[in-house]
């Protein structure tokens, strides 16, 4: 049996030991999100406010290749947003290697914010896009920074979406207290960390907010890696009927003898 923390950077999945286990975004994917449906029926809204053209020439397509395209908008938007972010992200930590990067344009004010940020608040870094595991809790995530900063040896997320998350905070804590970092066998013990920051990173400057951090919030995210495992046998495999809580229908009345 393999041992050690493998990543697979196409499906975005860990296994340890052989065994796959759930990554930390994943996990907090069971925490109710309600700004995502409002954001979603926005997203589908502005684009017929904004696109009156593409709209006349969906309609004439008819009713479902436009109802397809459409609901596929705010995807479309999440993934055009994340991949700004994972360009940023690449470009932040060859910057805190101390690597000469040629920066395109429509990212140098991300990455002129992001300087100034690691200039003023000292950032000396530790650990840069390092990935970790717990054998204990069964999970494995991919971190972006840890460093000593001005506050302290600091476990840090960079954000480019329009603001911090309550879930960074967790997020953060399970990268601090995971069993090891390091990959495929080659694991050492995370560095001792201090504060949570969440680095907002924008077009027109920076915040740093602190988070909420320590043992209490660890238990917390357990309560949350919990959930998750719950939620996974509540809704049991799609493939397997009655695999879950639901257990499969005892149909009565003319229907069923359909």
């Amino acid at each position: 049996m393999s041992t050690g923390l493998k990543f697979y950077e196409k499906s975005h999945r860990y296994r340890l030991d052989g065994e796959w286990v759930p990554g930390v975004t994943t996990i907090l994917g069971v925490l109710n999100k309600p700004a995502l449906p409002r954001w979603a029926a926005t997203s589908v809204a502005e684009y017929v406010a904004d696109n009156r053209e593409a709209v006349e020439h969906l309609y004439a397509a008819g009713r479902g290749p436009m109802v397809g395209a459409l609901k596929e908008t705010p995807w479309q938007k999440r993934d055009d947003a994340a991949d700004r972010g994972t360009k940023f992200h690449e470009y932040a930590e060859r910057i805190l290697l101390g690597e000469e990067v040629d920066v395109p344009e429509d990212q140098v004010p991300l990455v002129e914010n992001a300087l100034r940020f690691m200039d003023e608040y000292q950032v000396e870094p530790i650990l840069t896009e390092y990935r970790v595991g717990s054998r204990e809790h069964k999970y494995a995530g991919s971190g972006d920074l840890i460093a000593n900063t001005r506050l302290g040896v600091a476990v840090a997320d960079w954000k480019t979406s329009k603001r911090i998350y309550a879930s960074t905070a967790m997020q953060n804590v399970a990268y601090a207290f995971a069993d090891f970092y390091g990959e495929e066998g080659d694991e050492k013990p995370l560095p001792e960390v201090e504060v949570s920051l969440g680095v907002h990173i924008r077009a027109d400057g920076y915040d740093v907010h602190q988070l909420k951090f320590g043992p209490d919030i660890f238990e917390e995210w357990l309560h949350i890696r919990a959930a998750f495992d719950i939620n996974k046998r509540m809704e049991g495999d799609w493939r397997t009927p009655g695999s879950g809580y639901v257990g499969i229908a005892h149909q009565i009345g003319e229907e069923a003898n359909v």
